[in-house]
């Protein structure tokens, strides 16, 4: 037998119990909402829907004295368009470093000179990794990785006929390369490394010399490491040459 305070204690439950019901009826609109928001569909504003299910909130500031405005949640950063400069600079790059490597893959079966081995296999591994990145860099940005037309000589994105890249071997240079052995392939390989060096060096500064152009930031990190990377090549393989006389 329950005494009377055990019984006005039960009723006292029930009664919060059905009042607590009453109170989750109440509000079981804005529950279904943020459940509904939480499934992707939205039965409210969606800043608001965002907040409430805990999505992030993408604000876009407006210009000054202009409002900020509210961007759908599936906007998606997107690449400033490169000026013509940076797309003909990475260009031109990839054949400029495409040569290096054709000249590095020369030493295995050209000299046993160790220390020019180990510098060539260092400037493979590099501008073949940079050929990559510049190659990257021009598809996310919808541009050709290179400059050649079939059947056309070389054009620069105006159409105008290219000069040749800064520093580049001519095809007699090559051919001298490849006929080389020994000491006479150690002194070609590093003259015309150093020729081929000072090149890129010229083709990054009239990349930054140029108004607009290099502003990238992928793109001026690349184009000051490459210029950092090769004046100290540069004066390696001048030490080498000055080592033979």
């Amino acid at each position: 037998m329950m005494g009377l305070p055990q019984k006005l204690e039960v009723w006292r439950g029930k009664g919060e119990l059905r009042s607590g019901r009453r109170r989750f009826a109440r509000r079981g609109t804005l529950v279904t909402g943020l459940l509904l928001c939480a499934n992707g569909v939205v039965t409210m504003p969606s800043a608001a829907c965002a907040q409430k299910a805990g999505a992030p909130v993408i604000v876009q500031p407006g210009a000054p004295g202009e409002p900020s405005r509210t961007l759908p949640a599936t906007t998606r950063p997107g690449l400033p368009p490169p000026s013509s400069a940076d797309v003909e600079f990475m260009q031109g790059m990839i054949m400029h470093h495409s040569q290096a490597v054709e000249m590095t893959a020369l030493i295995e079966s050209h000299t046993e000179n160790a220390a020019v081995r180990s510098l060539g296999a260092k400037i493979s591994s590099s501008q073949s990794d940079e050929i990559r990145f510049m190659q990257r860099w021009l598809v996310a940005r919808g541009q050709a990785t290179t400059m050649n037309m079939p059947g056309m000589p070389e054009m620069d994105m105006s159409g105008n006929a290219m000069p040749p890249m800064p520093g580049m071997l001519t095809a007699e240079q090559m051919a001298a390369l490849r006929k080389a052995r020994g000491a006479e392939f150690d002194r070609l390989f590093l003259t015309g490394m150093i020729q081929h060096h000072g090149g890129a060096l010229t083709m990054v500064k009239d990349l930054f010399d140029t108004a607009g152009a290099g502003q990238d930031a992928d793109l001026f990190n690349f184009a000051t490491d490459a210029d950092n990377t090769q004046r100290a090549e540069i004066k390696i393989m001048q030490s080498m040459l000055e080592e033979k006389h």
